[in-house]
This record gives C-alpha cells, structure tokens and sequence, in this order.
C-alpha cells in the first residue's frame, strides 16, 4: 500500500490550500453581500450555510470525480465551437454574476430610496438558491483544479475542508467590512462582475484564458484596486460614508432585531 503522508502529498496539500482559498475569496464576498440583505439576526445564519452548501458541494464533486472529468468532453457546437458540460455551467453562471452584480449596483446607486417602513429583507430561502447556484460554478473550477494539480482524493478532500475553515471564521469579518464601507462594496461588486466576465471566457474560449494567463491579470488588477481603495479608507477616515440606497442604518438594524 502506497504511504499516505508523502513528500509529494504534503507538498501538493499545502499548494492546494493556498489555491483554494484564493478560490474561495469571490464565493465570500458573494456570500457575504448576500447575506448582508437578510435581517441582521439571520446574516450568520445565512453566511454560514452559504459557507456549508459551498463545502458539500466541493466534496460531492470530489467524489463523483468520473462524472466530474466527464464534462469536460464536448457536448454541444454553438457557433462554430464546441461546448463541454463544464462550459455551459460557466457560461451559466458567468452571465448570472454579472446580471446579479450589475442590478446590485444599480440598487445601491440609481434605485429610488424608499422610506424604512416599504423596506423588505430579503428572505433566507431566496438568498440560498442564489448562492446555491453560484456555489455550483466556483465549486466545479475549484475541483477541477483540485484534480489537475493533485488527483490523490484524501489530499483534495483536506485541501477544500481546510481552505473552508478559513472561509467561516473571515466571513463574518469580510461581511462587516464591506457592509461599513459603500465604496468597498461597490468595489466588491465589480470584482464580481469581473469574475463573470472571466468565467464566460472560460466557458467560451478556455484556451485563451490559459493561454493568455488572464486570471493572473484578473487577479493583480483586484489586487492593485483593492490596495489603492484601502490607502483611500485611510486617509478619508475623518469623514462619514455616504449611505447607499436601500441600505438601513444602524437604528434601524437594532429595531429589526
């Protein structure tokens, strides 16, 4: 029987960790922003399944590996260009987050503000179908990378469980960070559009994303933007934030509990 703990293992373990939790940043903060749209005694609950159903998801997968590598063959030509299983659900869900991301800032930006007493919460259930169906797309892109760089189930499983443990205990901390800041928040909502916009490359044309390395860019453009919004926050700390549309303030959070 071949040993578990290898060079190797640990060596594609921690590597894997890394990635999954660098994956696992745009499931937060969609989460994140989901559930700062329920009522504030349910925002925990509702972070903390989204957080569950992401686990889950991952390990099913994870399991079903064969069905898994089996979209991956194509299925349908559109245009010229075949599509497989797995590009049709990034397709999906890309064009998801983008109209999901862009009708928020439009909400926050352009909505007509309506006084506290018309304000509605969203519901719990309709805030987990929508990170349910995008739980699905970041979930199949973290299996499939966990399976090109390792393959050895015991090391991916560990991988998502760990990356997912990181995961619980910064969310409810990202959730409040982009909560109090506006700025962050709009911010937050382009990054999600531009993960969209990447993952409809991804389902269209993955040669090119490859090819191109456009998820290094992706990623050090947010990262750029992130930085210079964070030397912002400081040096406008004397300063109130403007109030978002439909965004309850903090007595009107504390009456709702």
């Amino acid at each position: 029987m071949e040993p578990l703990l290898t060079s190797e293992n640990l060596i594609a373990l921690a590597t894997l960790v890394v990635l999954e939790i660098v994956l696992g940043v745009d499931n937060v903060i969609f989460i994140a922003i989901l559930s700062n749209k329920l009522p504030r005694h349910q925002q925990h609950l509702g972070r903390s399944i989204g957080i569950g159903l992401a686990v889950i998801t991952r390990i099913l997968l994870l399991l079903t590996i064969t069905w898994v590598m089996r979209l991956t063959r194509p299925l349908i030509t559109l245009l010229g260009n075949d599509l497989s299983g797995r590009d049709l659900i990034l397709l999906g869900g890309g064009l998801f987050l983008i109209a999901k991301s862009t009708y928020e800032i439009h909400e926050k930006l352009e909505a007509v503000e309506r006084p506290p007493t018309m304000r509605t919460a969203a519901s719990l259930a309709a805030v987990i179908a929508q990170i349910v169906l995008i739980d699905m797309v970041f979930s199949l892109d973290s299996v499939i990378t966990a399976v090109g760089l390792s393959g050895v189930l015991w090391v991916m499983i560990t991988a998502v469980v760990a990356a997912a443990g990181v995961m619980v205990v910064f969310a409810g901390a990202i959730g409040r960070f982009v909560e109090e800041h506006p700025t962050m928040k709009i911010l937050a909502l382009a990054f999600l559009i531009l993960i969209g916009f990447l993952l409809v490359l991804e389902g269209w044309i993955p040669e090119a994303v490859e090819e191109l390395r456009l998820r290094n860019y992706a990623y050090f453009a947010m990262a750029f933007s992130f930085g210079v919004e964070m030397i912002n926050l400081r040096l406008r700390k004397a300063y109130a934030p403007v109030r978002l549309h439909n965004r309850p303030s903090m007595e009107e959070l504390e009456g709702s509990r």
